[in-house]
């Protein structure tokens, strides 16, 4: 449910809303509706609902979104019913902005069913940036790249925050003679009648203030390419209200009631409302004006969103927006979309075709071993205590984190053992690797030599966090020294095996080279028959080193 508010208090008195004049400009309001609706990430399933004060005789219906009225800051219960309906949780959210927020951190969110949560999202904790890491005396000590949105505790403020969430299963305590406060002070009294507690977020995303022009022109300039072109009516030059010699450019949304006088130059994406004149010889450019306004001839209004008319010949008085940078993805604001992941056609090889193939090759490979799972992980056990699998926290698919499974082949607690023996490490870049390393076991020798612990990692195929495949599964702490070579290889699923692992040469302080190289060839120039040539040769390179353990 999305709240709009009568007023806005900005640092003084309380002043008239700029979202409002922009709601009376149709179809415009259709497409900030639909933009309050999409945003913020919590989209679930069925209607979205928009609660608009009366007094703003808002007539916009979009489709796929219900706005109802409500007068004196009160909601009533039938139209909470109606946007609680189907939901565990009812989202109440600040109407003023458009939020975009990634899913990672969502299920974090939610767990304390037991409080309401406030989330306010934060340009500041957004993924894709690099947090400088300072040591005593404020001297840099390191840069750490951040690939994720962040989350991280916060106070509850005097306002309402951008989202609250609250169990529908709890509505019937903040309702006060049968209705929803929605001023956030009469709300916060509610909740301490009720005894009810709070759990505060800073979360990372993007944010859109629709109170300012800046925001609401972001929004405008967005519209087209999430809603499809701003059909320009007025753009047919028989409408007799147009003069010949005027110029429009790009997508302008207007009616036939608007006169735009000779010469005159309106530059898209534009909104003009009902009965507004452009004079003669005025520019019009990446702007918004409400209806029944009259823009003198020769003014030049740019990057404006112009709720009254401008006095003078030039330029209106007021300092022009400067628009902040926002990215959208899907039909929403989304920061975490500034990437270099490579994408590809929902029908195509990479997406469809490989995943199918996968889930059918591990099913075949987990049946033939299931034979022999037992009596690897008798010899597992009985060569050295602890668990017969091991797990490893990996990123997959666009850098979601998985546990990459295998059957363990070093003593417990090996990974605490490794900076000790790093000078011995004769790999280069990130990776560790020693000959005659003293944490394997006996078993584990042979398993690692045959490749036999690699084949748990086919539940994670089966499980859609890996691929048959793909680049080497690696953990966060590697991919953060490349990020353009992360991005490339996080654009498809980690492989069990892959080009990397049957091309490397192994050459001295080469093969971190040969990682990148062979890992972005890969994803460059994927498809079936590339494949279907790794898997051969992995076959081959399987079948030699088993022959050669088992004839020593």
């Amino acid at each position: 449910m999305i709240v709009l508010h009568e007023r806005i208090r900005r640092r003084g008195p309380m002043t008239p809303s700029l979202l409002r004049s922009v709601l009376s400009i149709e179809p415009l309001a259709d497409m900030v509706c639909k933009e309050l609706a999409a945003g913020g990430g919590f989209a679930g399933a069925g209607r979205r609902m928009i609660a608009v004060p009366a007094a703003w005789q808002v007539q916009c219906r979009p489709n796929g979104v219900d706005v109802v009225s409500y007068a004196h800051g009160r909601l009533n219960r039938a139209a909470l019913a109606k946007a609680g309906k189907r939901n565990h949780w009812l989202v109440i959210s600040n109407g003023r902005f458009i939020t975009s927020i990634g899913n990672d951190q969502l299920d974090e969110v939610l767990q304390d069913e037991g409080r309401l949560i406030a989330v306010s999202v934060d340009p500041g904790l957004r993924a894709y940036r690099e947090k400088i890491c300072l040591g005593s005396g404020g001297r840099v000590v390191g840069i750490k790249r951040v690939y994720l949105n962040a989350l991280s505790p916060a106070f509850l403020g005097d306002d309402w925050p951008h989202h609250v969430l609250v169990r529908v299963a709890m509505l019937d305590k903040l309702l006060v003679d049968d209705t929803l406060p929605l001023d956030f002070g009469d709300f916060l009294n509610a909740c301490s009648l009720n005894a009810l507690e709070w759990n505060c977020f800073n979360i990372g995303g993007s944010v859109l203030d629709l109170e300012s022009e800046a925001g609401m022109l972001c929004l405008l300039a967005a519209g087209p390419h999430s809603l499809g072109r701003i059909p320009a009516a007025s753009s047919n030059r028989h409408c007799r209200h147009i003069a010949s010699s005027a110029r429009l450019f790009g997508d302008v949304l207007a009616t036939d009631t608007v006169h735009i006088g000779e010469n005159a130059v309106i530059v898209g994406p534009a909104v003009l409302g009902e009965n507004v004149t452009v004079g003669d010889r005025a520019i019009v450019k990446s702007s918004i004006i409400a209806p029944n306004l009259s823009i003198p001839g020769g003014s030049v209004v740019r990057d404006r969103v112009l709720t009254e008319t401008p006095m003078g010949g030039s330029e209106p008085s007021g300092r022009r927006a400067s628009l902040p940078k926002a990215h959208l993805r899907g039909s929403h604001f989304g920061g975490a979309s500034k990437n270099g992941y490579r994408m590809w056609p929902v029908f195509s090889y990479a997406r469809c075709i490989k995943r199918s193939m996968d889930i059918l090759f591990s099913l075949i490979i987990i049946l033939l071993f299931a034979p022999v799972f037992p009596i690897v992980a008798a010899a597992v056990k009985l060569n050295s205590p602890g668990p017969v699998f091991f797990k490893h926290r990996r990123q997959g698919l666009h850098g979601r984190p998985f546990n990459c499974l295998k059957f363990r082949t070093m003593i417990v607690r090996a990974e605490h053992m490794q900076e000790k023996l790093r000078s011995k490490n004769h790999v280069d870049g990130p990776q560790f690797k020693i000959a005659d390393d003293p944490r394997v076991t006996t078993a584990g020798e042979f398993l690692r030599n045959t490749f036999i612990d690699e084949i748990p990692q086919f539940v994670n195929v089966l499980l859609g966090q890996m691929s048959v495949v793909g680049p080497r599964p690696s953990p966060e702490s590697e991919n953060l020294l490349c990020p353009f070579w992360r991005d490339a290889r996080l654009s498809v699923r980690p492989g069990v095996t892959g080009l990397w692992q049957i091309c490397r040469t192994r050459r001295a302080g080469q093969d971190f080279q040969e990682w990148i190289h062979y890992d972005t060839q890969y994803v460059r120039n994927m498809s079936l028959r590339q494949d279907l040539s790794i898997c051969l040769r992995t076959a081959r390179q399987l079948i030699t080193n088993l022959l050669r353990q088992i004839l020593k």
